[in-house]
């Protein structure tokens, strides 16, 4: 936020908590960012560091589900922290807060272009010209559809029920993703005993899932947590979401950029939603800050053509690679869980593949924008 960047944050749902049942995996350049721009003091006393991450494959009522691939954590750095989407965005407000940027809860109801800028029309509040409008407003994003921009993809006929779960003993920071014929099922630890859930079911299914009386419900999750941590117990409502594969046509339109869910929607078998997100904040940041230093246009056609670029490929290879793996273990098809297993022991005996997936997923390899690695822009 450069001197004389005038910034306006604007959210229907300013200051709403959504509740203690989703959380969100934060990577080891999400949390660099964080530290660099000051928000994760905040959030950092309630995030669970994850310690170690074991794969496994097997069927719901297998007694034992033998771990194929282990990941631990890398040079004293944790594979990523676990915090609640409401702790992350109150860390995140605080910080507008402390540095004055001006937070309004109210919709954008469209925008049209001006000299040099665009008009954006707030409901029940004054217009306001901007010279960048960014829309981080979700898979659905109104600004996304002002704008024209239009989205390609498929569903998967999977959604992802989500939960936190108590349990009876400690989890020491290991998170668990099981590969079940229906979908991944993934454990991720919290604060105290507790862990959050992500379980993949065909979207039938999982309504039906959601419906059961408690203690039919509580039978099912336990056929896929097991019992390795003790008695569990669902301390959070159960909420189910549609999974799918969407990418918008284009990131930008004129003065416009489209960043987080408005951009790319994928699946969220690696936990890359947010880091996804953020990665994208992250280059835009570095890339406007140049000509703004400069006195120059933040949003001219050729500073966000360069953002689009430099997030294009990211993009499309993490979601491609996420949905082929989805498809690769979201089956029970003999051969191919042979294969699969086969590979998952292939990397695990592997230091050097470990070491590229996990950097991979840290989002600060290669020529990762510098807040990512902890640097100024």
């Amino acid at each position: 936020m450069g001197r004389g960047a005038n910034i306006l944050v604007v959210d229907p749902g300013m200051g709403e908590r959504e509740g203690r049942e989703r959380a969100s995996a934060i990577a080891p350049g999400s949390r660099r960012m964080f530290e660099r721009i000051g928000a994760w003091e905040a959030i950092a006393p309630l995030a669970e560091p994850i310690l170690q991450m074991a794969v496994m494959d097997g069927g719901v009522r297998d007694a034992v589900r033998p771990v194929q691939m282990r990941f631990d954590e890398m040079d004293g750095e944790p594979l990523a922290h676990m915090a609640m989407n409401d702790d992350v965005v109150a860390g995140l407000l605080n910080l507008c807060q402390r540095l004055g940027v001006e937070c309004v809860r109210a919709s954008i109801a469209g925008f049209a272009p001006r000299r040099y800028a665009l008009e954006t029309l707030i409901d029940g509040a004054p217009s306001a010209l901007a010279r960048l409008l960014i829309a981080a407003d979700g898979a659905r994003s109104p600004l996304r559809t002002f704008a024209e921009i239009g989205t390609v993809g498929w569903d998967y006929g999977q959604s992802a029920i989500v939960a936190t779960i108590a349990h009876e003993r400690d989890h020491h920071g290991r998170a668990e993703q099981h590969f079940l014929p229906a979908g991944p099922f993934a454990m991720l630890p919290l604060r105290g005993r507790r862990s959050s859930i992500v379980w993949n079911e065909a979207s039938e299914e999982a309504k039906m899932l959601i419906a059961l009386e408690p203690g039919d419900f509580k039978r099912e999750l336990e056929y896929r947590f097991m019992h390795r941590l003790g008695e569990i117990e669902p301390v959070s409502r159960l909420r189910s979401f549609p999974l799918g594969f969407r990418v918008a046509r284009r990131f930008v339109g004129p003065r416009l950029a489209l960043v987080g869910d408005a951009a790319h929607l994928v699946h969220p078998l690696a936990g890359q939603g947010l880091n996804l997100g953020l990665r994208d904040v992250a280059a835009l940041a570095e890339i406007v800050a140049r000509p703004m230093r400069l006195g120059l246009d933040p949003g001219g056609p050729e500073i966000l053509a360069e953002f689009e670029r430099a997030r294009r490929f990211d993009v499309a290879a993490s979601g491609l690679g996420m949905d082929a793996m989805n498809r690769l273990f979201s089956n029970d098809v003999a051969p191919l869980r042979a294969m699969r297993d086969f590979g998952l022991r292939l990397v695990d005996r592997s230091p050097a593949l470990k070491r590229a997936f996990i950097e991979e997923a840290g989002g600060a390899r290669g020529a990762a924008p510098n807040l990512l690695r902890g640097l100024a822009i």
